[in-house]
């Protein structure tokens, strides 16, 4: 007769486990105790064996590593016997992990390596340097790190320290010396000049960032700040000639991902020659933004929204982002591209399939991405009769005039190419059949936002008609707003009765503005994006199947555009944006949330 026991403890690096069996061997009543015990990584796991022996009420250990034996004459039962050798087991297996632990100490600790590739760039100096540093001063990267600057600049270590230091701020909190955290972490920047398409340059790099990892287990991360054209080029050469060879190699590749369909798959087939898919990072940094992020949570952790968000209940669906500035200098990038392909195509696509997905099986990468996906081939082929284009023109206000897309120098005088774009969407699954989603993206507009409007059903057989309450509830009706930037924030507009003896509605918010509700102030996106990508966790990534699901959406419309040369509506610098917006929202029987009084 067998019975058995089992358990398992936790702690660190370390994971145990001991089982007990009873057994008749030879006559003899036999108990035997297994423990196997993991070591820290690089170790072999030692099982340690032990047998419990009662015979002529003698207790005896045998360590299978190495004789601990002893011997008892305890006449108590069996179960005050088997839990003190349980305790005793417990003990021994404490010190042997201790030991073990001192030993390895400074023999398997991991560093991480992150190349800035194009440090020079404005990117670099503007967003990646700043959101490492913030991400050392909040005590959120490891503590072996070094970072190192890689372009074809000539500089030395300190001439890209006092470059990044420019830009260094302490704006999360004053909890240490923000000059001390500063020079600590300039400490651990460092640079080298090279091409970004030669071997022997990256060889030398990798020699470099060996003497910093000093035997370490290096894990290794490049972040391409640099044009598409010359990624493959900088991705053959690191992968070939510094990547690690004893940790993980990881490479975070910027927008924009080609400029369709088959540019796109392109550069996907020529990374993968170099690369696994789980190594690509394709950064879309809009999907970092706070509020982008809680849109998940808001949904899905509320009772009060997962049932109402379907086509039973929502009218339309608007996802807004407006600049109030033109190019200003880089239309030359800006006019390769346009404004569907610089954001419509990436930034406000990702935050639709995110806010229309199914409820994923978990909350893992793969999951989640995995519904992403099936929103975007479920969607329906954009049709040109429901797309405006515009480009800015110059304008006087106020004595001061500004420029139109033209005037740029960067951009020919005869571009086409739309600084503004509005589109309807729509989803063919049996959740969102039927509603509109709109976008709408513009530069040199009135004002900069970014934000997502759920505008709901009106409420049927409405008791309070415009009959009783002088205002017309059917326009009025319940508003989700969820801003993204500037000021962000998330508010709910109801109906409710104006004080007073007569029955009067108004519309007012319920309003959850961030910076009343939390002192703290909210990370950069590319703190969080670069945090995740030093963690491996892919979920705010781009996989490659959700962009050819995107480009196949959006390629057969850019290029009718293009080959048909449509010409834009033009509209005044600083202004709401082309006429034609509004009749497209019309004919959707919608009205831009952004337009109305109670914005």
């Amino acid at each position: 007769m067998m019975a058995s026991l089992s358990s398992s403890l936790t702690s660190g690096s370390y994971r145990s486990g001991y089982s007990a069996s009873f057994s008749p061997v030879n006559g003899i009543r036999h108990r035997s105790l297994s423990f196997l015990s993991a070591s820290p990584r690089g170790h072999k796991a030692d099982e340690l064996c032990f047998r419990f022996q009662r015979k002529s009420g003698r207790c005896s250990v045998f360590m299978q590593d190495g004789a601990i034996v002893t011997n008892s004459d305890s006449t108590e039962s069996s179960k005050s016997s088997l839990k003190g050798l349980k305790d005793e087991v417990l003990s021994v297996l404490s010190e042997e992990a201790a030991k073990v632990g001192s030993a390895s100490d400074g023999q398997n600790q991991s560093t991480v390596s992150i190349t800035v590739v194009g440090a020079s760039g404005d990117l670099a100096k503007k967003k990646i340097f700043p959101a490492l540093f913030a991400l050392y001063y909040e005590d959120c990267l490891p503590e072996h790190f070094t970072i190192y600057g890689y372009s074809r600049s000539k500089m030395t270590d300190a001439e890209l320290r006092n470059m990044v230091s420019k830009t260094l701020t302490c704006r999360i909190d004053k909890r240490a010396n923000c000059g001390e955290k500063m020079e600590e972490f300039l400490k651990r920047c460092f640079y080298h000049s090279g091409q970004y398409d030669s071997q022997e340059h990256f060889t030398e790099l990798d020699k470099k960032l060996k003497e910093h990892e000093a035997g370490r287990i290096s894990n290794r991360l490049f972040y391409l700040s640099i044009p598409p054209n010359i990624f493959v080029d900088a991705v053959k050469c690191a992968s070939s000639s510094a990547s690690s060879a004893s940790g993980w190699t990881r490479v975070i590749v910027e927008k924009p991902f080609g400029r369709d369909s088959e540019t796109s798959a392109a550069l996907t087939k020529s990374l993968k020659q170099y690369l696994e898919e789980d190594q690509i990072f394709r950064i879309d940094h809009y999907l970092g933004k706070e509020l982008v992020e809680n849109l998940s949570v808001l949904r899905f952790s509320n009772l009060i929204f997962e049932p109402l968000w379907s086509r039973q209940y929502i009218r339309n669906v608007q996802f807004i982002f407006s600049e109030d500035f033109g190019t200003e200098g880089r239309g030359g990038y800006f006019d390769h591209y346009g404004i569907i392909r610089d954001i419509m195509q990436n930034h406000l696509l990702q935050i639709l399939a995110l806010f229309a997905m199914e409820t994923p099986v978990s909350l893992d990468a793969e999951d989640i991405r995995n519904e992403k996906v099936k929103v975007l081939r479920s969607m329906r082929p954009i049709q040109m009769e429901d797309v405006v284009i515009g480009q800015y023109k110059s304008h006087t206000k106020g004595g001061v005039t500004y420029p139109g897309y033209t005037d740029d120098k960067t951009v020919p005088k005869d571009s086409l190419t739309p600084t503004f774009a509005a589109a309807a969407l729509f989803i063919d699954n049996a959740r969102w059949d039927g509603v509109p989603f709109l976008m709408k993206a513009g530069k040199a507009l009135h004002t900069r936002r970014a934000e997502i409007r759920v505008q709901f059903r009106h409420v049927p057989g409405n008791l309070y008609n415009r009959n009783t309450t002088g205002c017309d509830l059917d326009k009025a009706t319940n508003e989700l707003v969820i801003r993204v930037q500037p000021d962000e924030a998330i508010y709910l507009k109801i109906n409710n009765k104006v004080p007073g003896l007569g029955m009067r509605l108004d519309r007012s918010n319920l309003n959850l503005l961030y910076s009343a509700r939390y002192s703290k102030e909210i990370p950069d996106a590319y703190e969080r994006l670069l945090l995740d990508a030093i963690e491996g966790e892919r979920r705010l990534f781009i996989r490659s199947d959700e962009l050819d699901a995107a480009w196949s959406l959006f390629t057969p419309l850019l290029k009718e555009i293009e080959e048909k040369k449509r010409i834009p509506e033009y509209y005044p610098y600083g202004s709401r944006g082309p006429v034609g917006a509004h009749y497209l929202a019309a004919k959707h029987k919608v009205q831009w949330g952004d337009m109305s009084l109670d914005q």
